[in-house]
């Protein structure tokens, strides 16, 4: 029963004691379990700000990626707005190029005709002029048989070409 009513004795030792205990502890133990408290504290609060900023940075490289992308976005428009452009120009200038070339054949096919035709022309000409010559010759071969009859008729041809 002596632990439980403590005698004053006892009180002052358990005094002395805790004194003692409480001197050293304040002497060696608080200072750097204070200081072991003090960093815990700045680490956390050190961890909770670099999380904050580290969110604020995600927030704004989220903000730069949009901005990045919707650029990316209209490049690419503009390029293909740009390649549509000169895939239209090039099938016009590919057409204008395909009617000048056919208009150029077209031309050229109508000279060689013509030349064609005018050549033609010559030949039948000539030809015609070949087979009257024949036929002509035949004809008076036929009508003056007689030499007496080819001498008359040379003379009146004569006749007619010195009064011309």
């Amino acid at each position: 029963m002596g632990l439980v009513t403590p005698e004053l004795g006892t009180f002052i030792w358990m005094l002395l004691a805790f004194g003692i205990v409480l001197f050293i502890l304040a002497k060696y133990a608080w200072k750097p379990i204070l200081n072991a408290l003090k960093e815990r504290e700045q680490s956390i609060e050190d961890a909770l700000s670099s999380a904050e900023r580290a969110k604020e940075e995600m927030a704004a490289l989220q903000v730069d990626n949009e901005r990045i992308l919707q650029e990316a976005r209209r490049e690419r428009e503009a390029m293909l707005k740009e390649a549509k452009e000169m895939g239209g120009k090039l099938v016009s200038e590919a057409k204008q190029k395909a009617t000048l070339e056919a208009d150029k054949v077209i031309e050229s096919a109508r000279i060689n005709i013509k030349n064609e035709k005018s050549v033609a022309l010559n030949e039948i000409k000539a030809q015609v002029a070949i087979l009257s010559v024949e036929i002509a010759e035949k004809i008076l071969r036929q009508q003056f048989a007689d030499d007496q009859q080819q001498k008359d008729y040379f003379k009146k041809l004569m006749d007619e070409v010195k009064l011309n």
